[in-house]
């Protein structure tokens, strides 16, 4: 018994700081100095939720710009479904998945090159790709312009605007933020 005491003594204790006292800490600094970041980094547009600047969206629509494809199970983009597809590269169920989303967008965008870039047909490991390269982003926008009825400098110009490059070089690539490029659009159609 006299064994045990100590033991107990120190679960107890263990306990209440790793399971109270440290998730309330983390938790207070979290919502002191990170509070946008803390509660999800949530869009609000007139205090309605619009989406995330974390997580992308399931946009199809000819006047939208399209993410990456996403790989959740059950519907595009679920957050309590994130996964890829794990499909090994020589799997022939990934090959047929490119080449329909190859085909699928060559014929969405028949303005713009034969060459689809690569992160518009596969999926990431998430499957919740908020972001596209500039690349993959200028590739679309004779669509988008057009469904819009915008000129192409229009379009352009809001996707260099929503073109985030990374605090240092060479930790990163840039990156155009689709959830909030699509609805800087939707603004720009709503206040001309």
């Amino acid at each position: 018994m006299a064994l045990l005491r100590p033991a107990f003594i120190l679960l107890i204790f263990l306990t209440l700081i790793t399971g109270g006292l440290y998730p309330l800490l983390t938790t207070a600094l979290g919502q002191a100095l990170f509070h946008d970041q803390a509660n999800g980094s949530l869009i609000r547009i007139e205090d309605a939720v619009r989406g995330s600047r974390l997580i992308g969206q399931d946009f199809t629509a000819p006047g939208y710009f399209h993410g990456r494809p996403s790989a959740t199970s059950d519907s595009p983009y679920n957050p309590m479904a994130s996964g890829g597809s794990n499909l090994a590269g020589s799997n022939p169920a990934l090959s047929d998945a490119v080449r329909t989303r190859v085909a699928d967008l060559r014929a969405a965008n028949p303005q713009a090159s034969r060459e689809v870039p690569v992160e518009l047909v596969t999926a990431s490991a998430s499957g919740l790709d908020n972001a596209l390269s500039p690349a993959a982003a200028a590739w679309q926008i004779p669509r988008v312009a057009q469904a819009r009825g915008l000129s192409t400098t229009e379009v352009s110009r809001l996707v260099a605007e929503h073109t985030a490059s990374p605090l240092i070089n060479f930790t990163g690539e840039p990156g155009v933020n689709i959830v909030e490029l699509n609805l800087a659009l939707d603004a720009l159609q709503d206040h001309p």
